[in-house]
Order: C-alpha cells, then structure tokens, then sequence
C-alpha cells in the first residue's frame, strides 16, 4: 500500500507592498529654492507620481504608505509656514491628500518645539507611531508604539522607532519631560508579541547604520544614533526594516530581513514586496518572499489634482525669499566651499561677527552647514541666508577653559587628511555613512594653525588670544549655535552646564536684523585661521 498523502486545500497567494518616503524635509515642490522655477528630480508632489503609479498597478487594499521622519523641517518651505504660517498644515494636508497609513517621528522634527509637532500630527489621518519615545508617565508621547494593519486578510504589525539620540542635539526645552529609549532594547520589547499576532512585522525607524554594510566596520563615533545593524542581529522577528536619517540609499536582504534607506528630499520612493502563500484551513499566513526597491524620482511633471493652494504657497514663498535684506561692500562670495573651510573666507567671518554681535562675546565659532553654501552676493536676500544657514539655530554664550577651546579645535582639525600627493582634503569619515560638514568649526577671536601632518589631537600647533599664547587654565567666553553649545557633534567638552547665557532667535533672523542695524557690511577677512601641511607654512 502506498503513502497516504493528505490534502491540505488550495493554495492561496497574496502580495503587500509596503512603501516608504524618509527625509522630506519639507521638499514639497521640485526646487532647492537656490533659485526661482527649479525643477529638481526630487520632491514630495514628484514621489507621488511613483506611488500613484505604482499603487494604481496593484491590487485593491495590498498597499502601506508610511512616512518614516524629519517631515517638516529643513526647507524654506517648511520654515516659512513656522515662522509666516505658525503651522505645518500644508505638509499634513499632502500627508492626508497622499492618504499615508502611519507616520514616525524624525530627530528633525522636534526642532521648533513640541507643540509645533504636536499640532502638525493632530491634523495627519494617520497615526505616529513612535514605540521609544516617552512622556512623563512612561507610555509613548506622540500615539501608539505600533500598529496592526490588515491588508485582504493579512495582518502587517508597523513599530515605529526613532532614534535615542536627540537630546544629544536639540535645545533641553523642545525635548523637555521626554525620554529616549534605545531602539534596539524597545524592539526587543515589541518583536516577539507583534510576531505572534501579525504575519509579517516591518520596524520603521528614523535612524541608519552604525556599520558599513559591506565590511560590516564601525562607522559610527556617536554610540546609540543609528542602531540599524543591531536592530537586524539582535531582535529576532524583524521582516522588514525601514530605515532613514542618514540620507542614503539601501535597498538591500540582509540575513533574511529587507531592508530599505530611499535618500533625501524624495529622490526615491521606497517599496517592498511582500508574498504570503496560506492553504485552505491554515490560521494565518506565512511570508515566503520579501523584494526591497528603490525606484527613483524622475523630471516627470506632477499628476496630483487640485493643488492651486500649494502652488499658491509656493509663490508666496518665492516673492518672500527674494525680499532684500541688506546690502555687502565688497566679495562675500564663495567659489571653492572646500577652499573656504582650509583658508578663513569674508563669509565665515561676517557669520562669527554676527555671533559675537548678539553673543556679546569676542570669540566665536561657526561652520558652513553643506557644500551648497555660495555666500553672499552684493545685494543679500531672505534667500540667499537661508541657502547659506539652513538650520534654525539660536546662538548661546558657553564659559571655557583655553583648554577646552583648543580641544574643540584638535576636533575639528580631524575634519582633514592628507592625500598620496600631500594635499589637504576632507577625510571621507566626515561624508560616510551621512554628511558631517556641519560638525567642523571656524572661530574669529583667536588665532590658529592647523597641521594636518601632526597626528589626530597634536594639530593645533598656533593658539594665541589677543596675539599672545592663549592662557588654557584661564576662562573665556564664546558664542556657539545651540546645537554645538550643549555638545552636538560628539563635542563632549560642551554640554548645557557650560551655557551661562542664550539668544533666543534664529540665526536667519539674527544675520537680517545685523544688515539692518549696520546699513551694508564689509566684506573683510583678517585670517586668523590656518589649515596647513608641514611646519615650513607657520
């Protein structure tokens, strides 16, 4: 007699597509704003080209949409419905329009303070998920930890995590009664129970990697920012991972989990595919296929209807950025960014003058935020300081030793190498995994040289104050943005105990108010600073 072979019923197969954008940044329409009547290959009205696309080849109710942080800042569209609008409502409009499932909060995000978010989220259909992010009583601060999402019969489980390291970064007032907890230990909180109630489970977490993916080396010098590597390691259940805030771009299986990172801006819209199989009788269904993608931003024009209110805004926005601010005698220009950073630029001394204006201090320190910064032109617009400044950092007076002020130099310094002919140029640590260029400092106030030559920690070989040896035991004050000030960027000889006074406005709203008070500005450079090879230059 032969086996008996039971009969488990028809086969059943279902395909989920999950999507995800990341790093909007308030990039609505398809322009940098560096200049009117862009058109970029970015931007959220051109992502929603590929998801309408997509979604409309599918089949009904097989779709998640998720938007993964730092939605409403970083743009001068999203600080110009801060400070003119004093809402982000044309950007929870999109996410309603866009019909998002869930959305999970970015570092970004708390940059205007907490009832700003707040306010946005309460206008979004959609939920925030955010599992480690905790209010006063220890329950999750902005919604849910996650959420179940049922998709013909399908159960997807969506964590949402953000990354721990913010009160590393953001002013103790915008974060005030919040607790970050790792991403990691949070996972290891919710994996298993989602695992068991959902078919498949996706964590979206605003953060990146720690490591490279290839060498699997350590990249990261901030231990706790980007958890991504260890979240796939070390928490068993993981299906997909979303992940964002180092602005690159992954798509990628590793150890069986899918794994996505679509850029910035809207470059690429995320998705993955997801392939279920269930027999007749069975309970639940298994996942037998995960396949991530990327599929990239095009110059293709915009096919969402009725959007006369957005363009609208964004002529206002236009019309608003070109409004004159004030007037430069002189070149305040930048042609060579890199250049600027190695020889002491107009613009970088016109930045720390406005500090040490507002700061009443006489040294400051400053950076210049992206390689984008151009200066400034003859006659200075709204837009062209906010093409330079993008941050919304106010200013404050930290108390140093000459000490620390030097070991804050030696870290900067680390910003160079040299290469095989001895020429300086940046180090690559500074652009992998994510851009860095906004962590190395310029001071106006002192004097220094900088050797690239020396080892890491001996490079500051000139430190003088008032043209004398600076005194390292003595005290001094010193104008920072805030973010520096409280120790962003890994500069542990800050932290807010040192902060003995603040300014609190924007800068973009400190360099137009100093135009106006001076009626023009000269474009001068004293060189105070020096980034050099060898001895034979100091």
């Amino acid at each position: 007699m032969g086996k008996v072979i039971k009969f488990k019923g028809w086969l059943s197969i279902k395909t989920i597509t999950i999507f995800e954008t990341s790093d909007m940044h308030g990039y609505i329409f398809p322009t940098s704003y560096m200049s009117r009547n862009e058109n970029k290959p970015f931007g959220w009205l051109k992502v929603a080209n590929n998801y309408i696309n997509e979604k409309a080849a599918l089949p009904e109710d097989s779709t998640i949409l998720l938007s993964n942080g730092d939605a409403i800042q970083g743009s001068p569209l999203a600080h110009y419905l801060h400070t003119k609008m004093q809402s982000a409502s044309a950007i929870a409009g999109l996410f309603n329009r866009l019909g998002y499932s869930a959305a999970i909060p970015g570092n970004h995000e708390f940059n205007y303070g907490q009832e700003y978010v707040k306010e946005g989220y309460k206008q979004i259909n959609g939920p925030v998920l955010c599992a480690n992010i905790l209010n006063e009583n220890g329950e999750p601060a902005f919604g849910p930890a996650y959420k179940i999402f049922e998709r013909s019969g399908v159960k997807i489980a969506v964590l949402g995590l953000t990354t721990q390291y913010i009160p590393h970064w953001e002013h103790p007032e915008n974060i005030k009664g919040l607790t970050f907890k790792s991403a990691v230990e949070t996972a290891k909180e919710y994996v298993p129970m989602l695992s068991e109630q959902a078919d498949a489970v996706v964590v979206a977490y605003h953060g990146g990697f720690e490591r490279d993916l290839d060498t699997l080396e350590m990249t990261d010098i901030n231990e706790g920012e980007n958890e991504g590597y260890a979240l796939i390691k070390e928490v068993e259940g993981i299906d997909v991972l979303l992940t964002g805030h180092q602005h690159n771009v992954i798509s990628r299986m590793i150890d069986g989990v899918a794994v996505l990172m679509p850029g910035d801006k809207g470059r690429y819209l995320g998705k993955v595919s997801l392939q279920f199989n269930k027999y007749d009788g069975d309970d639940s269904w298994t996942l037998v296929d995960a396949q991530p993608e990327l599929i990239e931003t095009t110059e293709e024009t915009g096919i969402l209807d009725d959007i006369d209110d957005l363009e609208a805004l964004n002529d206002a926005i236009e019309d608003w950025l070109d409004e004159p601010v004030g007037k430069v005698h002189g070149d305040m220009t930048i042609d060579d960014v890199e250049q600027a950073r190695i020889n002491e630029h107009p613009y970088v001394e016109f930045i720390n003058r406005v500090q040490n204006y507002f700061g009443q201090t006489e040294i400051a320190g400053t950076s210049l935020f992206n390689n984008d910064a151009k200066g400034f032109p003859e006659d200075v617009t709204i837009r062209n300081i906010l093409n330079n400044y993008p941050f919304p950092n106010s200013l404050a007076v930290v108390k140093l030793t000459g000490a620390e002020i030097k070991a804050a130099l030696e870290q900067s310094a680390e910003f160079f190498m040299l290469d095989e002919a001895g020429n300086i140029i940046m180090s690559p640590s500074w652009m992998y995994p994510k851009p860095k260029l906004y962590n190395y400092d310029m001071y106006e106030g002192i004097e220094y040289v900088v050797d690239v030559s020396r080892p890491k920690g001996e490079r500051i070989v000139k430190l003088h104050f008032h043209h004398a040896p600076m005194d390292l035991e003595a005290e001094f004050e010193v104008t920072l943005n805030q973010y520096r000030a409280i120790g962003g960027g890994d500069y542990h000889m800050f932290d807010k105990s040192k902060i003995i006074r603040e300014v609190n406005f924007e800068m973009n709203h400190l360099i137009a108010r100093y135009m106006q008070i001076f009626k023009g500005v000269e474009a001068t450079c004293n060189n105070n600073f020096r980034v050099v090879n060898g001895s034979e230059y100091y």
